[in-house]
């Protein structure tokens, strides 16, 4: 299926990003995650799920062909036309996660990965998915913790430092180890965290390091040359097979009671 001007055009715009989360999806640990968050939402024929923070829609497509009322929502106009676009099965539609525009009650499951760190009230969020399920709908949350990224470098205390500075650019790096005291304080019942760890040992992480470093040299954490020293190091290593990137992504999962 060809894609419309508005969304080819939109793509573009978005290619690097948008390449990076279509590269992490196509890993072995992510393609595990998908479908097992799928297996804890009870994804299927006739069930009512929002993905929240869509992206380019994968999940959303996915449990459309799986039978599911799918609908995603992005507050990002370009990621929607991408995703609409990309998986006709879905619904998208451009909406805020923390403002629903859903009645109550209205959907079985909930869904949002790597998006709650971005949020400035996660709460409002999840208190937002709350109101949407109906009793014994189900919720998943699959997101990375951005102060705990494993990575080789022959300059550890370095590489602590662009970590930590990089995490300190987000609004809530560590909001994923906060996923299971989050789902029990908006009253979400038999909440269960897993994790699955995702591993890069090759170039195709090169740009996210290099954003790591570009953005703590921002931060004025590191200078100039120590990001561009570390960042030839890490080219380096992509060159001689020997890049290593360990991300580890939490998954939360629970059940709105009656």
């Amino acid at each position: 299926m060809s894609k419309a001007p508005a969304a080819q055009a939109a793509h573009e715009d978005l290619s690097p990003p948008l390449a990076l989360l279509d590269a992490v999806d196509d890993t072995p640990g992510a393609a595990e995650l998908r479908p097992r968050s799928y297996e804890l939402l009870g994804a299927a024929s006739g069930t009512r799920l929002l993905g929240a923070g869509c992206g380019g829609g994968r999940a959303v497509g996915e449990t459309a062909r799986l039978g599911a009322r799918a609908t995603g929502i992005d507050p990002d106009k370009r990621m929607i036309e991408v995703a609409r676009a990309r998986w006709p099965d879905g619904d998208f539609t451009v909406a805020d996660a923390c403002a629903l525009p859903f009645p109550e009650a209205s959907m079985d499951a909930y869904r949002a990965e790597k998006m709650y760190h971005e949020l400035p009230s996660p709460s409002t969020a999840v208190a937002e998915a709350h109101r949407v399920l109906a009793a014994g709908g189900r919720i998943a949350l699959i997101g990375q913790d951005w102060d705990t990224l494993v990575i080789d470098s022959d300059d550890a205390t370095l590489t602590r430092t662009i970590v930590h500075a990089r995490a300190g650019q987000v609004a809530g790096p560590r909001a994923a180890r906060r996923y299971r005291n989050l789902l029990r304080d908006a009253g979400f019942d038999d909440v269960r965290v897993e994790v699955r760890t995702a591993v890069f040992t090759d170039g195709m992480v090169l740009p996210m390091l290099t954003g790591l470093a570009e953005a703590s040299r921002a931060a004025g954490a590191v200078t100039a040359a120590e990001a561009e020293s570390w960042v030839a190091e890490q080219r380096q290593r992509a060159a001689a097979g020997r890049t290593f990137v360990a991300v580890p992504f939490f998954t939360a999962a629970g059940t709105r009671p009656s």
